[in-house]
């Protein structure tokens, strides 16, 4: 009986070398490591040809040196041979072995390889350059708005800042007006600069923008009229301060106006404040007054015109019957009576104690005669001038007219109207103050060529 005999086994790179050929020494298929050795990748009977081919390209084999895999420059196969090495080392663990221990990707680039590929290594350090690109411009973004947020802080700041310390005609407190007293400084008088009382606040009776028809307060009475004669139907019983733009016209205060600069070109104070009484014809020079009829005679009459008293007259008639109206009395219970008299105010430093308008007072106790006072505004507060608003000091605030050309303003004299002007910092300010008495012995009559009339 035959015996079978048995092959030699013959490698099966030699089945596939042509004779007279040295057989190939071919590689393991990267893909699984299962694969016949020596046999060609695509006829490997244990894989199929698509992942030979798959693996047929360049694969992130470990580096015998350090341990760790080089990069593959396939990012697709790399990414299939992972899932492949996955897959095994899963198999191999469902067949009682352990697991082998997840090697931890490398961190920098000296464990990356020759360069960050598209590998593992590659992707991780891809991702983190697109982690930082992602977080760099909510960072940005971030700085960006807290600057912004500081900048707006810091600006409104300054705008409240600056509110604070500037004045109602533009000029900064603290600047140095004409009269080379700062602004916002102590008088003589120990009053702050604006009359604002220590714990008070100041209100604006009268805006300049404002036209006013008619505007009263009323507050109560001082006992100033008690140290005088009582005069039944005119005396104060009802005291307050108003404000009006509706009896005279702009136009006509510009004519009185012109009046009062024809009048004041004639002589004029060294000092911030000037004086023109039509009555008694008293005008400031320099630091002394002189008669005007008396001191320029008959030129008077090419300064003055029977027309400009004659609207002079008009204007105080329709003041005093406004006045008796608010007031609840007759109009022929008033007398006009002295110091009624243009101003005219500048930012000129004081030289003589005539100068010095700021200071706060009380008509009925500088001027006994009077009982009602008035003043007729003949320019425009912030357009015409700075500073010289009219001031009323109350004991928790003060409360300012802000003139306006046309604006009459009027009041009780006594103690419950105590107030001031303030120093004009920069522009001419003019004005006509207009008093009313109760006393008929007190009373004046109204300027002409030659003077007053009886």
């Amino acid at each position: 009986m035959l015996r079978p005999r048995l092959l030699r086994p013959v490698a099966a790179a030699s089945l596939l070398t042509p004779p007279g050929r040295t057989p190939l020494s071919l590689p393991r298929c990267p893909g699984c490591g299962s694969c016949c050795p020596g046999v060609p990748l695509s006829r490997c009977p244990l894989v199929p040809l698509s992942r030979c081919r798959s693996s047929a390209a360049p694969s992130s084999a470990p580096d015998p040196r350090t341990g760790s895999r080089q990069p593959s420059a396939f990012p697709c196969q790399a990414g299939r041979q992972a899932r492949a090495r996955r897959a095994e080392r899963i198999a191999r663990g469902a067949g009682g072995a352990m697991a082998p221990q997840r090697r931890a990707l490398p961190r920098g680039p000296d464990s990356a390889g020759p360069g960050p590929g598209p590998g593992r290594g590659g992707r991780r350090h891809s991702s983190a350059r697109k982690g930082r690109s992602q977080q760099d411009p909510r960072a940005r973004w971030l700085k960006a708005a807290i600057l912004l947020l500081f900048l707006c802080a810091a600006a409104g700041g300054g705008l409240v800042v600056w509110s604070r310390v500037r004045t109602q005609d533009g000029i900064p407190k603290g600047g140095i007006p004409g009269d080379g007293i700062p602004e916002g400084g102590i008088t003589g008088d120990g009053i702050p600069e604006g009359g604002i009382p220590a714990d008070g606040v100041t209100e604006v009776l009268a805006h300049r923008s404002d036209t006013l028809q008619d505007k009263f307060v009323e507050v109560p009475c001082s006992e100033d009229y008690e140290s005088h004669k009582r005069f039944a139907g005119c005396t104060p019983r009802k005291c307050g301060r108003g404000v009006t733009d509706a009896v005279i016209t702009r136009e006509e205060a510009e004519r009185i106006r012109r009046i009062a600069e024809r009048g004041l070109s004639l002589g004029g104070s060294d000092g911030g404040a000037s004086i023109l009484d039509l009555h008694s014809g008293a005008l400031s020079l320099g630091k002394h007054f002189v008669n005007l009829y008396r001191y320029f005679g008959d030129k008077i009459q090419d300064i003055f015109t029977e027309e400009d008293f004659a609207l002079y007259r008009d204007v105080r008639q329709r003041i005093q019957q406004r006045i008796a109206q608010v007031f609840g009395i007759s109009s022929s219970a008033l007398y006009l009576t002295k110091p009624t008299f243009f101003s005219r105010m500048n930012s000129t430093g004081a030289k003589t104690t005539h100068d010095e308008y700021w200071h706060p007072h009380v008509d009925k106790v500088t001027y006994g005669s009077f009982d009602y006072t008035s003043l007729l505004y003949l320019s425009d507060y912030s357009k015409d001038f700075g500073g010289g608003r009219f001031v009323f000091m109350d004991a928790d605030s003060n409360k300012t007219v802000e003139p306006r050309a046309g604006r009459v303003s009027f009041f009780t004299s006594g103690s419950e109207n105590l107030h001031r002007v303030e120093r004009v910092s920069w522009g001419t300010r003019f004005a006509i103050t207009i008093s009313f008495s109760c006393d008929p012995q007190h009373g004046i009559g109204d300027p002409g060529v030659t003077g007053h009339h009886p």
